[in-house]
């Protein structure tokens, strides 16, 4: 297995370059770029890992959505009652990570986590798809199923009330706001001399530091 491991390629054979000496001011300009030029070769490059922390002190992740990069914050959302959000609630700090291999790039970027005001977080819900709302409705995330017949059920009873109530979010959905304390921006190399860039928060102004591969 070790040999097949090692025998798939990590990369393309072009990557793109990384000059870090014109890089931003601030990491939020950056990122959208690198966002949108992302979005020109791979699927989702929204997608990213969401990691927090439970009661037990164990790390958690998973892949969600980013919803949004506004001034200082990038957001994502979940029910209050998921795992993530039970999980927040106790210990509101995050890390996200955006990974690019099409391009050899990855984001990293933590720091505490706010709740965005409820009609935020309300017209985040009903800004979803029809699917995504119902399940949303159906909650009950990450509990032991025992019988796929009652998934079916609940399902019909949400689909049902999202049609009668297409204006309504659930009062657990929520926005959360994360405000990073730093910001990494990597940039593969097939020489493994990567590029590491880490915008780090002091005060009110963003520090730019180069890091070693």
């Amino acid at each position: 297995m070790e040999r097949t491991l090692r025998g798939w390629p990590s990369f393309p054979e072009e990557l793109p370059d990384f000059d870090t000496e014109a890089s931003t001011s601030g990491p939020r300009e950056l990122f959208l770029a690198w966002l949108d030029e992302a979005g020109e070769h791979v699927l989702a490059p929204h997608a990213v890992t969401l990691s927090t922390v439970d009661a037990d002190g164990m790390p958690d992740a998973r892949v969600v959505i980013l919803k949004d990069v506004h001034g200082d914050t990038w957001a994502v959302a979940t029910s209050f009652e998921s795992p993530k959000g039970v999980q927040l609630a106790k210990n509101p700090f995050a890390a996200l990570t955006f990974f690019w291999p099409g391009r050899g790039r990855q984001v990293r970027l933590r720091g505490p986590v706010e709740l965005a005001a409820p009609e935020v977080s309300a017209a985040d819900f009903t800004a979803r798809p029809p699917a995504s709302r119902v399940e949303a409705f159906i909650g009950r995330q990450s509990q032991v199923l025992e019988d796929p017949a009652d998934l079916d059920r609940a399902a019909e009873e949400a689909r049902r009330w999202v049609e009668e109530n297409p204006d309504v979010a659930p009062e657990t959905w929520t926005r959360y706001l994360v405000t990073p304390s730093e910001v990494e921006f990597w940039q593969a190399s097939h020489d493994r001399r990567h590029k590491r860039l880490r915008y780090r928060r002091e005060k009110d102004i963003w520090v730019k530091e180069l890091l070693w591969p």
